[in-house]
Order: structure tokens, then sequence, then C-alpha cells
């Protein structure tokens, strides 16, 4: 007889059933022909005596192979593994193999270079650099949980539990488009709003619907990189206008629209992206009427609206919008906390009605609890205190790592402190570079990281943006002083 009782591992104290386990190890056995096809198992009592499990356990383990197909039962002579199942050809296993399996796919696939290596590994005792983003510590976690949990509790959730509209929750709808018409001038109604998983799927559905190869779209140099590979993965082509202490060149927009046929402009005109300035008034009306007059679509990606220090934030080009040109994304992920993927897309309702069929495709729906969550969290004033709260930390930590980074790094560094946002935009002065920089930071204790993506277009700005907002006081002179260690390594080569 197979020597069951040396060939199954059997854990105890495993969250998993006895029953399965065995089932899962048999089924391993028949896949590799140690078990082939015709063999007998033994009878429950014998096998439940050789594994020392209860006869219940095995009986168990034979009725779910019956149910998974692998094994027949005959009446008075027992169970068998199915005749007919076919061979599994593998490929010859071999020492190379071992730890490696499944690193290549058997079969023909899509690859883009254009696209990084996704990874989220982090190295103890490194600080990272970010692009600008919220400190979790911030985040209003217990009054979130605290609303998620009334609202899971009553007697209707059942209703929004199941498939529900791929536009999003109609109350989370609502509530935004109030609030933005209060707060942004925005003039809609819920039938212009669709939920989203944060600003990129928005910029994605946008791009989905816009462009078909070849079709052009105007970018800043440079530009938030995301957008750009977005708009290059849908085979658009991507046209690149300078951006000055006012914003983009809106006069450079209008010579492209001269030439040739541009489908849209794609703008972050409250803290442009990467660079942080803020676009002006005059290039605001400039940029909305040559979207009236050359029929081109405006993706306004409002990615920080809400942190403005120096002043009340500036409308957006949607509030001023009178054509239907302007497509305004935006998320509460920034705001609150990335991990909660809750965003928007606000654009004409024949615009949003077909992004919303081709969201279906994508992502069936969000998560509706959680999108009640947030209405709530919206009606409820909670954000807007959140937003207070946070603002006045965040100013102050701007202030700081301002100060501390011209007092420390400024021999190597130039940068304009933000109006607002949550990173500073960084340039290295002539006859260096940031690879050399990121090489000497990583000795100290700091990773750079991509720095690339923000030179996709070849410009040579020689800039990154370093976040602050993720940064307490003591987190902030630790950085400063590895930095300066990085800087004065690099000054004395």
């Amino acid at each position: 007889m197979f020597p069951y009782g040396t060939s199954i591992t059997l854990d105890r104290v495993s969250g998993q059933p006895l029953y399965l386990q065995l089932s899962n190890q048999l089924i391993h056995l028949i896949k590799n022909q140690i078990l082939p096809s015709n063999t007998k198992l033994p009878g429950s009592r014998t096998l439940a005596e050789v594994l020392r499990v209860h006869r219940k356990t095995i009986v168990a383990c034979y009725e779910e192979l019956h149910l998974q197909g692998w094994v027949e039962s005959i009446p008075k002579k027992g169970t068998f593994v199915l005749g007919n199942l076919p061979l599994l050809e593998q490929q010859k296993w071999n020492d190379s193999l071992l730890g490696n399996a499944k690193a290549t796919a058997g079969f023909p696939f899509r690859k883009n270079n254009m696209f990084r290596e996704a990874s989220s590994k982090k190295k103890v005792g490194f600080m990272y650099i970010n692009d600008g983003i919220s400190d979790g510590r911030l985040t209003p976690v217990n009054e979130i949980v605290r609303t998620y949990k009334r609202i899971s509790s009553t007697p209707s959730i059942h209703e929004h539990l199941s498939y529900g509209s791929t536009y999003g929750s109609e109350a989370l709808r609502h509530v935004l488009a109030d609030y933005l018409n209060t707060t942004r001038g925005i003039n809609i109604t819920k039938d212009n709003v669709l939920i989203t998983r944060g600003s990129q799927m928005g910029i994605w559905l946008s791009s989905q619907l816009l462009f078909q190869k070849d079709d052009t779209v105007v970018v800043g140099n440079t530009n938030y990189v995301s957008a750009d590979f977005t708009f290059l993965y849908q085979k658009a082509k991507v046209l690149r206008v300078t951006v000055d202490a006012n914003g983009m060149d809106i006069s450079a927009i209008e010579d492209l629209c001269k030439r040739k046929a541009v489908k849209a402009v794609y703008v972050t005109s409250h803290h442009h992206h990467p660079t942080t300035v803020t676009l002006s008034a005059e290039r605001r009306i400039h940029l909305l009427n040559l979207a009236r007059e050359y029929k081109f679509a405006i993706i306004e990606d409002d990615y920080d609206y809400d942190f403005h220090y120096d002043r009340a934030p500036i409308l957006p080009l949607a509030s001023h919008d009178l054509n239907g040109n302007v497509i305004y994304i935006g998320s509460v992920c920034k705001t609150v906390a990335p991990v909660y993927r809750v965003g928007y897309l606000i654009a004409s309702k024949e615009f949003v009605d077909e992004a919303a069929k081709l969201r279906g495709f994508v992502d069936r729906q969000g998560d509706a609890v959680l999108e009640l969550t947030f209405a709530d969290f919206i009606k409820s004033g909670d954000l807007d205190r959140h937003i207070r709260k946070v603002m006045k930390i965040y100013q102050r930590r701007r202030d700081l790592f301002c100060a501390l980074l011209k007092d420390n790094c400024g021999t190597l560094f130039q940068f304009e402190v933000p109006k607002g946002g949550m990173a500073v935009w960084v340039t290295l002065k002539s006859n260096h570079s940031w690879q050399t920089f990121s090489e000497v930071a990583r000795k100290n204790w700091v990773e750079i990281g991509y720095w690339q993506r923000y030179d996709m277009a070849q410009s040579k700005h020689n800039g990154i943006r370093i976040g602050f907002a993720t940064y307490n006081e003591e987190e902030t002179h630790e950085l400063m002083n590895r930095l300066k260690k990085t800087v004065e390594e690099i000054l004395n080569r």
C-alpha cells in the first residue's frame, strides 16, 4: 500500500480544517500521477488509523474529492481515483526551477517597458522621499470607523450589499454635487458626477473616451508622469508646452491649435504637478476660450485643491466653464488618506453617462458602504473640520521644511516656497545630477526613488518633488541632517 502515513502531513494548529488539508494533499498526489487513475484509496477506518484522525475527517475528505471530481465511489468496492483523468503535462522539474515556480508565463502577452516595476518593499532604517502625500497619522480613523460601523448597522444596509450603479453611490453623488457647488463654485447636479477609485481612474476613463491613435493631447513640460503614461498607453501624441511662474503657456497652446487638431489639454491648474505653480487667472480664461473655439476637452486634475496656505484656494476652471469643455477630476484620497479610494469625475451628463458604461468593464462598482460613509463624513462637516486641522499642521511643516532645506542644502538646491500643496519642487544647481545625488543619499539612508519620472520629456529640468507633509518636526530635522551629509559629500568630491 502507498505510504500515506509518511507522505501526508497534517497541521493540527492550522486554521484550515484537517479534511481540507488532507484533500488538497491527495489532489496533489493525483495530479502528479503518484496516485494514478483507478487507484483504490484506503477505507475510511484504515486511513483514519494511519493518519490518527477521526473517521469523519476521512469521510469528509472523500466527499470533497468526489465533489471536485477527483474520485468516484463504487458501491461494495470502495473509493477510486477517477479513471478518465488526463495526464497533466508539465515542464520537467529541475533544481533551477526551485523557488522560481510560475516566474515565466506559458503564453505570449503584451508587455510595455513604459511602466516601472511595481514594488512596495521598504528597507528598515531608510527615509523615503515622496512627491507629496498626506500623513496617515493625522487621518481621522476613529470618526470614519464610527460612521462606517453605524451605517453598516442600519436595517437597510442589505440594499447596498449587492450590485449597484456604475455611477457610484447616489447619496455620495448628491452630497458631492452640493459640496463642490458650495466650496468651488461648480454649478452641477448629481447627474454630472461619477464616483471613481481616485483621480487616476478618472484620468484613465477620460483618456479611453477621448483619444484614438495619434490624437493630440497637450500637457505641461514637465508633467504628472502617471497622466503621461496613461495618454501614451492610449497611443495619443503628447505635445508639451512650457510651464513658468504663471503655469502652462496658453499662448503656446493657441499656436498649436492653429497648426493641428488638439483633442485635449491636461492641466493641474491649482498646483501644477510637479512644479507647484498656479495657473494665473488670465491664462485660465484664455484656456477656456480656446477650448470653446477649438472644441477640445480640458482635463482638469485638481489633486490637492484644499491645501493652499497663503490665501483662499483659487476656483477651478470647472467653475467658469459654461460650454461643457472641462472634465474635472479630484479625490478625497489626498485630503484624508490614500487608502480610501474615493474620487470623482465631473463633466457634462452625456460624458459622465459614457464614462459610467466604460467604468463597468474595468471596475463594476466601488465600495458602496465606504461611499455612504464618506457621504456622511462630508455632509456632517467632518471633512471640513479635518481639512482645517491638517492645514495648520501642514503649513507649519512646510515652513520648517523649507527653512531647514535652505540652511542645510541651499548650496546645492534651488527652490521656491510653495503657496500650497504638500511638496516642494527642488532643482539641482548646474553640474550636478540626481543620479549621483541618489547614490550618495542611499549611503546616508535616504531613498530618493524614481527621480527620472520628472524628466520624461528630456526637458532637463534637473528637478524633483520632495514631499514635506508626511514628516513631523523630529523627522524633518532627521531628514535634513541626512540630506546635509549627502550635500557635503557631493561638494567635497
